[in-house]
């Protein structure tokens, strides 16, 4: 089989990329590969049964059609419709939105925003803006967090929801196929085709029908996004794909109950809390916020089980989820910043019985571990029923665990019992941006006519910035051809 275009994964990145394509109309024979389902057959048992089961031969939360990110709570961070500076440039300080900073001018990040926003809006995406009504109640937060040695910054965010999501990308996923792209579901890509450092096609496995075959073109495109991070770092050893020496975000998912987090749900919906505390001064932060969400479990490579959490538009819990994540940096010689997030997650699961463990917060600050009976009589109760009480401590590590305490201390002078003794700690919660491939400003790789966008590659995090990753790969495909 040969096409004019293959793209490894179908998460945000890879489905604008192909949406694009279709406005441009230069690419008639378009093939998406992964190794999920479709959007409408992505249906994760823990929902019905209470527990993570290792669905097999892939996790039905991280892959498939619309990816991992936009199946858990679908958040869209519009930075387009943030203040701008003096020019009209829109703030992406720190890692805000991934490295796609490096290839772009402010202007240009900002167009794309717009237009891709529109395309979310035109599939259904909630009209609704959290964050843009309470700004002097935001602005007093933001002075408070500063005493604090803490930075709080709020983007205005669309909500869509974990069901609604499903809705949104089921058309997207039918507009596809109905404008002739092609898509290759339950198929793993082995390996590329490189001859004379150029692709030629990709190896896949069709896992149903248990046949090895190869499949080839002139461009392919890795999208492949978080939960093709290990994948992917073998990949670039295999064909020397050039990389940089990257960072891992390794936490834990917090849980506490909404009346603590009442203003910052009510005014931002999600407020991202940055601070660098004492002793280590490494960067902390929280990340994926769900009010009146559920903590959730997913399964990634390698079977490592890993904590996330949800939030639906209808179906409500009383408690707020979030991750807080240390940032780890490695310098030479050490170049395995996935493997040792795969070490701690790995030391995380045997201690949990391959399960999520959760710790109360006044247990660690007391130096034992959580029982099951603690829980029982806990006033925050857990969402996610399977995870097994023990103690994070012994796999997180000193240096992780000692921000994390310290983070959650310093936000407690913010918001009033952000440290109550009552909150639960889940761990582990891994983020792997760890694979910061070298691309030049047309985001293809030392491989002629391989290409990498979204998170997997390290260009982009979260999935509106994917999602624009996508859009500005069809069009840098167009003007090539």
């Amino acid at each position: 089989m040969k096409y004019d275009l293959i793209v490894v994964g179908m998460g945000p990145s890879s489905v604008f990329l192909a949406y694009e394509l279709i406005q441009l109309n230069n690419y008639k024979n378009v093939l998406l590969i992964d190794q999920g389902k479709p959007v409408d057959k992505r249906m994760c048992p823990i929902e019905k049964i209470g527990k993570c089961v290792n669905c097999k031969p892939h996790c039905n939360i991280t892959c498939g059609f619309s990816g991992a990110g936009a199946f858990s709570d679908g958040k869209l961070n519009s930075y387009h419709l943030s203040s701008k500076d003096k020019d009209g440039n829109i703030y992406l300080g720190g890692n805000g939105g991934g490295y796609i900073k490096k290839y772009m001018t402010k202007k240009q990040i900002t167009d794309l925003l717009t237009y891709t926003d529109q395309i979310y809006l035109k599939f259904g995406a909630d009209k609704k803006l959290h964050g843009i009504e309470h700004m002097d109640e935001i602005k007093k937060l933001q002075d408070k967090a500063i005493k604090s040695n803490l930075n709080l910054v709020s983007y205005p965010i669309r909500h869509l929801g974990t069901e609604k999501a499903h809705i949104l990308y089921g058309k997207i996923q039918n507009y596809l196929k109905d404008n002739g792209i092609n898509m290759m579901f339950e198929t793993e890509v082995r390996d590329l085709i490189v001859d004379k450092n150029k692709i030629k096609g990709v190896e896949v496995f069709d896992i149903n029908k248990n046949i090895y075959q190869n499949i080839y073109a002139s461009k392919v495109v890795l999208a492949v996004g978080r939960k093709g991070a290990s994948w992917l770092s073998n990949i670039c050893k295999t064909h020397k794909i050039e990389t940089k020496i990257g960072s891992v975000d390794i936490g834990v998912r917090y849980e506490l109950p909404d009346k603590i987090m009442s203003k910052i749900n009510e005014y931002m919906y999600e407020g991202k809390f940055i601070g660098r505390p004492f002793p280590y001064g490494d960067k902390v932060r929280t990340f994926c916020q769900n009010p009146s969400g559920f903590v959730s479990a997913e399964v990634y490579d390698n079977g490592l089980t890993l904590v996330n959490g949800h939030s639906y538009k209808d179906k409500k819990s009383t408690n707020t989820n979030l991750a807080i994540l240390v940032s780890h940096h490695f310098t030479y010689p050490f170049n395995k910043p996935i493997e040792y997030g795969e070490n701690i997650a790995k030391n995380l699961n045997s201690l949990g019985g391959n399960s999520i463990m959760v710790q109360r917060l006044g247990d660690i600050f007391r130096g034992r571990r959580t029982w099951p009976e603690d829980l029982e009589n806990n006033s925050v109760k857990p969402t996610l029923k399977s995870a097994v009480a023990g103690d994070i401590t012994y796999g997180l590590g000193y240096r992780t665990m000692s921000d994390i305490i310290q983070f959650i201390k310093d936000v407690d002078n913010v918001v009033e019992g952000f440290a109550h003794p009552d909150n639960l700690l889940y761990a582990p919660e891994i983020k792997f941006y760890s694979n910061e491939i070298v691309l030049n400003k047309n985001f293809e790789t030392n491989i002629k006519g391989l290409y990498s966008i979204g998170d997997g590659g390290g260009l982009t995090t979260g999935l509106m910035m994917a999602s624009c990753s996508g859009v500005q790969m069809a069009r840098i495909l167009s003007k090539k051809k």
